[in-house]
């Protein structure tokens, strides 16, 4: 990585100098310049200006307008311009960098070069944007192609600010987000459950995690039969599945011991703060079968466990002074003979009876376990993170994520928190007037409706019966997936949740 500060060059200089610059082999160039003011002027002599000019006469403009222009500069480069906001919304600039940055990453550009022109708290916030855009996308995901896939970008160059010190931050949430969306890319007979452990165990090592297991034997000894119910599906004969919850705990403070749960005075600089995700590897539906259109694509039902091991990589990587406990719900839903069945009644891990009525709302039933675990540590405050209901889908499509939350304040913290990242959400109510929906005759509560109607709702409130009246905020992630890229992301899966989770974390404060 190189940075270099140029904040006195004019426009003819800055080309100049970055032509002269570019270091042999390098033929991909950024150019970025602000959106508002006059179109800067430009010296005659100055490499490549002729090709821009022709660009822009082609497309019958005088200047460049909100599209990345695409040019041929000297000596091969390919330059792409691009004008981008002064102000606004994260997300707004970070789709405009991510449309800059694609035609050259789709080149497979093992080096990039980065130039910003305009005042200098501008050049210093879209370089770190564009530095962010670039890394996640040159960032090959797992592809099992027998060819060699394409290779990694090698060397980032930034001209236009002396520092950058956000580059740190964005660098570790790159790193995170892409783990997200690698882990979320696994094909199915990769990433059962038992795999996926050995995966997690991996990460556990590597980054000073302390992991603990509650294995299916245990769950069933504990009482945690709405994480059974599911898991039981997933039974070979007598070989136990793989299902577990899995426990993962990060302490910055400095003042927790091991695995266990350290003094609350220890968690005074940051909080104490319990990350929960669903981690379903596969769901066929169970007895209540998926189509095979629904079908496709149910490996990403992990993704929100996925999400909570990205946050959980970007706060160890920077240091931060807190402590995070993360409860991964490892299952899957298959059909078998010994899977759950509509009608059922299971009990709880907290005592309540719940009456199935769907054997495709199962991550509502392995969180309610899962949920109890976190909530039983009494900790700060309780995320959770799902690809949980297809209502969400139905209400905001895949650019938003939706939350809900018992805490009003959670819930401002959460969209203020999309707004700065980029990763924008939705909240929804938690109204007692839709509640009475999920009376049962036979048990405490219902699992779900048969009617579908605002189900994310109604997810949501079976979710907040095990949370113990935590300070408690719920993602539905309706936008893990989004078919062209989402603000910094061109990939279809979008590792939607890490940069927010990031930001939420340092936003949290007690709300109970």
């Amino acid at each position: 990585m190189k940075v270099s500060d140029r904040p006195e060059l004019a426009m003819t200089r800055l080309l100049k100098t970055v032509m002269s610059e570019l270091p042999k082999g390098v033929q991909h160039l950024c150019l970025i310049l602000p959106e508002e003011g006059a179109w800067p002027e430009v010296g005659q002599g100055v490499p490549g200006l002729e090709s821009l000019q022709a660009s822009l006469a082609r497309r019958r403009l005088t200047a460049l307008g909100d599209t990345p222009v695409l040019v041929e500069m000297p000596g091969g480069v390919l330059a792409s311009w691009v004008r981008v906001p002064t102000e606004g919304e994260t997300f707004a600039l970070h789709t405009r960098l991510r449309e800059a940055l694609k035609p050259l990453l789709a080149e497979h550009a093992e080096h990039l070069h980065i130039a910003a022109y305009g005042p200098a708290d501008f050049r210093a916030r879209v370089l770190a944007a564009a530095a962010y855009c670039a890394w996640l996308n040159a960032t090959p995901l797992p592809t099992l192609k027998t060819k060699p896939g394409p290779k990694a970008l090698k060397k980032l160059i930034l001209q236009g600010a002396a520092t950058l010190p956000a580059l740190p931050r964005l660098r570790a949430l790159a790193e995170a987000n892409t783990l997200t969306r690698h882990l979320t890319l696994m094909p199915p007979n990769l990433l059962r459950p038992g795999h996926y452990r050995k995966v997690v165990a991996g990460l556990a090592r590597q980054q000073g995690w302390q992991m603990t297991t509650y294995g299916l034997e245990k769950l069933r000894t504990l009482g945690a039969g709405a994480f059974v119910a599911v898991a039981q599906g997933s039974q070979q004969g007598s070989q136990p599945a793989d299902a577990a919850i899995v426990k993962l705990v990060y302490d910055g403070t400095g003042k927790g011991k091991g695995g266990e749960k350290g003094s609350k005075k220890g968690s005074e600089k940051g909080g104490d703060i319990a990350l929960v995700g669903k981690g379903i590897c596969f769901d066929t539906g169970g007895h209540n079968l998926k189509p095979a259109r629904y079908m496709s694509g149910m490996h990403e039902d992990m993704n929100g466990s996925a999400v909570v091991l990205g946050i959980l990589l970007a706060a160890t990587h920077l240091k931060l002074p807190l402590r995070l406990t993360a409860w991964l719900a490892v299952a899957e839903n298959h059909l078998s003979p010994e899977a759950y069945t509509q009608n059922a009644v299971v009990t709880a891990l907290n005592g309540t009876t719940i009456e199935v009525v769907h054997t495709d709302a199962e991550g509502r039933m392995v969180l309610a376990d899962t949920l109890t675990l976190a909530a039983r540590a009494k900790p700060d405050a309780i995320l959770d993170f799902a690809t949980l209901t297809g209502s969400m889908h139905t209400a905001l499509g895949t650019r938003y994520s939706g939350v809900l939350s018992n805490r009003e304040a959670l819930l401002t913290e959460a969209v203020a928190a999309g707004i700065a990242t980029g990763e924008r959400v939705c909240s929804f109510p938690l109204a007692a007037d839709y509640a009475p929906a999920l009376d049962s005759e036979i048990a405490d509560v219902k699992q779900c409706t048969l009617d579908g109607e605002a189900d994310h709702i109604l997810a949501a409130l079976f979710l907040k019966r095990f949370v113990e009246d935590r300070p408690w905020l719920h993602m539905d992630l309706s936008a893990s997936r989004c078919k062209e890229g989402l603000g910094a992301v061109a990939s279809e899966v979008t590792g939607f949740g890490v940069a927010w989770g990031l930001e939420m974390l340092g936003r949290l404060r007690p709300h109970g």
